[in-house]
């Protein structure tokens, strides 16, 4: 299953017309987080399987999810429709595996969780999970709360770019993502996606329409950026 290479992914629509506005503001995906650890889901899997339907041609529905059982995390992708999910909790390499046998079309993004151990280990680790995942996505560990998404935190992106260029599978860029920073995010790690959250919200939690355009518009801006000098340094080899 082919995923772009530009993706823009903002997480957390709480509502199918929150999450078409995010869809016509350019982004390719949207993030349900559902049975999480620390934070609460912003809508129940009900209204979630409803906000995937409402999707359908406008942008591809990401399941993020901490269940660490493959079996209960296909039924759950099965049950909202969702064709690509995000583990982002401690599911055993032995449950990806199983994930993988059972749903080889399922697209699967690993996520590797920065500060919560070292950069050798989240390296071994990804790599032993390469062959079974489609993706990864570096996010950030906040010791204060214990949360290891959604913090409103960015971590050291030089981490992010060397796991990017030492990884067999792209690499998708979170963790306190904003339309302020997310062009100079993506010219450091040089990823194949990025992804927003809590950094495009209101007081009240809601998506903000104007910083999600924004958000969108700078990360193309710099992804076209990137491409521009690829094809400089490509010209410059012949």
């Amino acid at each position: 299953m082919s995923i772009l290479t530009e993706l823009i992914q903002v997480a957390g629509a709480c509502s199918a017309q929150e999450a078409l506005m995010l869809a016509r503001c350019g982004a390719t995906h949207v993030g349900l987080p559902l049975r999480l650890a620390v934070h609460r889901p912003d809508l129940s899997e009900d209204a979630a399987r409803g906000v995937v339907v409402s999707l359908s041609g406008r942008a591809k529905a990401v399941l993020i999810t901490y269940i660490e059982d493959a079996r209960e995390a296909l039924a759950l992708c099965r049950y909202l429709g969702v064709a690509a999910v995000q583990l982002h909790g401690p599911m055993p390499l032995a449950e990806v595996r199983r994930l993988r046998e059972a749903a080889p079309e399922l697209y699967i993004i690993k996520s590797l969780v920065v500060g919560t151990r070292p950069e050798g280990d989240i390296l071994a680790d990804a790599k032993a999970h390469a062959p079974f995942v489609d993706a990864f996505l570096t996010d950030t560990f906040d010791p204060a709360t214990g949360a290891t998404g959604a913090t409103g935190k960015v971590h050291d992106w030089a981490v992010s770019q060397r796991l990017a260029r030492a990884l067999p599978r792209p690499l998708i860029l979170a963790g306190g993502l904003t339309a302020e920073n997310v062009a100079e995010a993506i010219l450091a790690v040089r990823p194949a996606g990025v992804d927003a959250h809590t950094g495009l919200e209101d007081a009240r939690g809601a998506k903000d329409e104007a910083l999600v355009r924004r958000f969108v518009a700078e990360a193309r801006r710099a992804f076209d950026l990137l491409h521009g000098a690829g094809l400089a340094k490509a010209c410059e080899s012949k």
